[in-house]
């Protein structure tokens, strides 16, 4: 009580008191200065010539294209791309918000496209960028203008900036990007979306795609496809698968195109052909286009010295192959290959250098003229869009590639598989190889699928001690894994009781000389099947669709299919080539399977990003 009473005492006293108001004043004076400090570090304005705005004591700077600004402006009936940098100036780390102001006008879509290098807009509450000179102190973004609408529209950009540790908010009349939707003609957009990694090139009747990796990927009926050129008269683009979808002896004694089994599998309408398989292809591609396969008459077939064809010998069908002159076409390096055509596969092209060899591309992407016409090669093949059909989708990178209007299906939960196309993926079996692709519907109701890559490397197919004709059971060393281990080990019940117990494995024989139907029939007619065996699990035939290799990794090792070459060799498919091996070699086994026809999709596209996920149905 003493202290108390002290204390007013004191109070009481008037040099203190007068102490005691001074300090009281000054700390509500710091209070007051501090929050008036922050409104104005929180404030964001936009002015229409201003680029560097003082907020309080903090700025930005905003460039279009290089140069100060904020302006968009595209012309009537024009789609313009526009680089954006937005950069804070200041000596200590902000928080920054970019958006657009105002409504945009009718006919007009604005939005921000991603790739490498480019960064994604903010999110409203905005995002720091560090210190002037320092990493992080400015971010990149690229803005896509579509102006459909008849009169130049101009679109203003606006940046809020605050301190690093505050959420920042829109002002009433600003809007964020969205992602940009690349829509509208095939022709168009392939050409106008090549990035940083392709260019364009026309030479008077078409107008090629080049580079090491533009945005030219194509997802269409199950496949990877590269736009490779737009025709610019039709209007027409030409895809070229990126993998080898099968491999082929070219012909049996001719280099011709129009005689050739590559033709014959190409354009072949029934399950087991190429053409047959793809989704309403006379929809989507033209099936009377023109493919020039004259011979090459270069000494030279260095890349930067391959003459245009004279179109000498054109052949007429739905499916074709590459020729020379466009794959070169497509190089920026006259000494090296820096083309996107470059899968590191062998593969066929169109172009005969005599009656009795065609050109091919190795794997270390050089052209080699003396290929015989019996070599199995891989198979790319090649179609030519329709110049009405559109892109609904993608940005055409590999992870996001081009989407077709009538083939970017969603909402297939309780699709029957059966219904979908070859190429397409699928989710099976357990973590440890679960990915897995539709080969065909040979059999008319079911699925038959394939693993993706080899399950081992080491396998032999049956035991040295065998003898006679080489032929598949579930008795021998790869019938009893399939059958057997592969089941137990890679498939559990949940997806064993999706297979069918007795699928027909054929069991054909193809020479060199021979076409890929005697891997199934007795002879070219198509008429009687070869003789066949029944098990739950096989292997794929030579020359059947997904018999090919899907990338170049170490993991693509060689393995076995279920076509002897003679008595004691099978037909195997390598990195490189398809060619025969002892049935005593050890190599990998794609096991293949056919999937019941009630088995129904749960989820997924069927992308390699977004495989099917599949379940019994009723």
């Amino acid at each position: 009580m003493e202290r108390v009473r002290l204390f007013i005492k004191r109070l009481s006293d008037p040099s203190f008191n007068k102490i005691y108001m001074m300090g009281m004043i000054l700390i509500c004076l710091l209070i007051l200065g501090g929050y008036f400090s922050y409104s104005m570090f929180t404030v964001s304005k936009e002015r229409s010539n201003a680029i560097s705005i003082v907020t309080g004591n903090l700025t930005y700077k905003l460039e279009v294209d290089s140069a100060e600004g904020n302006k968009l402006v595209v012309g009537a009936g024009e789609t313009k791309e526009f680089t954006v940098t937005l950069s804070n100036p200041n000596n200590r780390e902000a928080r920054f918000n970019f958006y657009y102001v105002g409504s945009l006008p009718s006919g007009v879509e604005a939005g921000y496209k991603t790739g490498d290098g480019i960064n994604v807009p903010m999110e409203e509450v905005g995002s720091n960028l560090t210190a002037s000179g320092s990493s992080g102190s400015s971010n990149i973004y690229k803005i896509r203008v579509k102006n459909e609408s008849s009169s130049s529209v101009t679109i203003t950009l606006g940046v809020s900036v605050g301190l690093d540790y505050n959420d920042l908010t829109l002002p009433s009349n600003g809007h964020l990007f969205e992602e940009a939707k690349l829509e509208g003609p095939v022709n168009e957009i392939v050409l106008g979306n090549v990035g940083e990694n392709g260019d364009t090139y026309d030479d008077g009747t078409d107008t090629f795609i080049i580079g090491e990796d533009p945005n030219n990927y194509i997802w269409y009926s199950g496949k990877l496809w590269r736009a490779v050129s737009v025709n610019n008269e039709a209007k027409t683009t030409k895809l070229v698968t990126q993998w080898n979808i099968t491999f082929l002896g070219y012909g049996e004694e001719s280099s011709d195109f129009d005689v050739s089994y590559a033709k014959e599998w190409l354009n072949d309408i029934s399950e087991d052909g190429f053409l047959g398989n793809l989704r309403a292809y006379d929809e989507f591609i033209v099936t009377n286009a023109k493919w020039d396969a004259s011979t090459n008459t270069d000494s030279d077939l260095t890349l930067a010295n391959i003459s245009k064809p004279d179109g000498s010998h054109v052949v007429t069908s739905t499916v074709g192959l590459l020729n020379l002159y466009e794959f070169s076409v497509t190089n920026t390096d006259d000494y090296g290959c820096n083309t996107y055509l470059n899968n590191n596969l062998y593969w066929h092209t169109i172009t005969p250098v005599d009656p009795y060899n065609i050109i091919a591309v190795s794997s270390g992407c050089n052209a080699d003229p003396f290929v015989g016409v019996v070599n199995r090669y891989g198979i790319r093949p090649v179609i030519n869009l329709k110049s009405d059909i559109k892109i609904v989708g993608g940005d055409g990178t590999e992870e996001n590639p081009y989407r077709l209007e009538g083939d970017n299906d969603t909402n297939l939960n309780g699709t029957k598989l059966n219904t979908r196309y070859s190429g397409e993926y699928i989710k099976f079996g357990n973590e440890e190889n679960n990915l897995y692709r539709i080969v065909s519907h040979e059999n008319g109701t079911g699925t038959k699928i394939t693993s993706v890559k080899p399950l081992k490397s080491d396998a032999t197919f049956i035991t040295s001690s065998f003898g006679g004709d080489a032929i598949f059971s579930s008795t021998n060393t790869i019938g009893t894994f399939l059958n057997g281990d592969y089941l137990k080990k890679y498939v559990d019940s949940k997806y064993s009781n999706m297979i069918e117990d007795n699928t027909v494995w054929y069991l054909g024989k193809v020479d060199y000389i021979d076409s890929y139907k005697l891997a199934k029939y007795t002879d070219n007619t198509m008429n009687n099947k070869i003789s066949s065996v029944s098990s739950k699990v096989g292997l794929l035939r030579y020359g059947e669709l997904m018999s090919g290799q899907f990338d170049t990794d170490s993991s693509n090792i060689n393995y076995w299919t279920l076509t002897r070459y003679d008595s004691s060799n099978l037909w195997t498919i390598d990195s490189d080539v398809s060619y025969f091996n002892d049935v005593s070699s050890f190599l990998g086994i794609k096991p293949a399977l056919n999937l019941k026809s009630n088995v129904q999709i749960i989820n997924g596209d069927g992308t390699l990003n977004s495989p099917f996920e599949i379940q019994l149905g009723s």
